[in-house]
């Protein structure tokens, strides 16, 4: 199939309440829609870029630098094979992994709508719901944030993450885990911390928690080896894991006990899948961490977290998580057992709600084959 034209949507939607990391705060969220069209079809992807770098060094800006300038002129009016036929093409591009997902989402989303096969099977997932959890963020109060985990634990969901940060961090999950003693509780740094200071985590130790997920840099491997001796709770690797590589040095180190995967950071579904593949192979449980994603994402993410290696529950959470209004016409919705069902449309198998889409454009660029 030959690509006719790629066009962008720079997205800002609000989100239904603030969330708060260690790195921020954020009331609106920013990414980018990309849409590629052929043979009468369009496949929709999402690149996860935020305003702000605070995630990733990556934002809104700079993806739509890379996809318009770099990674457009390599696909329009040329035949689209596999993903690993578009990696090759773009893996001159140094990093910018979240535009190249976004885009490699888009393309998956397409053949499957010219195959009529729903991504799911493309990638060999094996389930038709997976378990989900939700994400809690910074809150005022050690007694708001149990109030407002209250009410996702009333809402169904049955895994909670609270974000962490140092004079946040032990008193805040003490709180949550005596209020609720047996629910599935995990807790993410974002960095936050380094090895001078980690120590104030150790009381963590007594909390029975699922894992502590990225307390050290985001670029370090080698000093969450030396975490992970000294701490009992596993500790999960997020934004350290940024290839298939990483992933490899962090099995090998003993860095981590477990893996958070993203296509986005990873720069694609087909790159996520093969980091799947290796951690199921040497026995390391991995799961689906989350972006704040519309509609799009989350279908894309659903689909990835039905792979077999997917063990721990995601940070997918429902639609009206994030979102009063989203730009897909599909809404997900958590099921009483704490799923939510992947989609078994072809592609992505989600529609876009042209009305929302205009809504929530800043700005808008088609991109034409010569």
């Amino acid at each position: 199939m030959k690509l006719d034209s790629l066009t962008l949507h720079h997205l800002r939607m609000p989100l239904v309440a603030p969330f708060e990391t260690s790195f921020g705060r954020t009331t609106d969220r920013e990414c980018i829609l990309i849409s590629i069209q052929s043979e009468g079809l369009t496949g929709y992807g999402e690149c996860v870029a935020d305003r702000d770098p605070g995630y990733s060094y990556e934002t809104v800006g700079t993806a739509w630098h890379i996809m318009k300038e770099f990674i457009a002129p390599l696909l329009l009016g040329r035949d689209s094979d596999e993903a690993e036929h578009f990696q090759r093409r773009v893996e001159h591009i140094r990093g910018h992994h979240l535009a190249k997902a976004g885009v490699e989402m888009a393309l998956w989303d397409l053949r499957g709508k010219l195959e009529g096969r729903p991504l799911r099977e493309m990638l060999g997932g094996i389930r038709d719901r997976v378990q989900v959890g939700v994400s809690v963020g910074l809150q005022t109060s050690p007694e708001v944030l149990v109030k407002t985990v209250e009410k996702y634990l009333a809402a169904g969901y049955g895994r909670i993450k609270i974000k962490i940060k140092p004079g946040r961090d032990v008193g805040d999950t003490t709180a949550v885990r005596e209020a609720f003693l047996t629910i599935k509780l995990q807790v993410d740094a974002n960095s936050a911390y380094s090895l001078a200071t980690w120590e104030s985590l150790k009381p963590l130790d007594l909390l029975d928690l699922l894992l502590i997920e990225q307390p050290l840099n985001e670029d370090d491997i080698w000093d969450h080896r030396k975490l992970q001796k000294e701490l009992r709770t596993p500790v999960c690797l997020d934004e350290s894991i940024i290839t298939l590589r990483h992933a490899r040095y962090a099995l090998e180190m003993e860095a981590c006990k477990i893996i958070n995967i993203k296509a986005g950071r990873v720069g694609g579904l087909s790159q996520a899948v093969l980091i799947h593949d290796l951690c199921r192979e040497r026995g390391m449980p991995v799961w689906c961490g989350g972006m704040l994603e519309t509609g799009v994402g989350r279908a894309s993410n659903l689909a990835l977290a039905s792979l077999p290696g997917f063990v721990l529950p995601g940070d997918i959470s429902a639609s009206n998580r994030y979102y009063t209004e989203d730009i897909t016409c599909e809404r997900f919705t958590l099921n009483p057992d704490s799923t939510i069902d992947v989609p078994s449309g072809p592609g992505l198998g989600v529609t876009i709600e042209s009305g929302a889409l205009k809504k929530f454009t800043l700005a808008e660029l088609r991109l034409d084959a010569e």
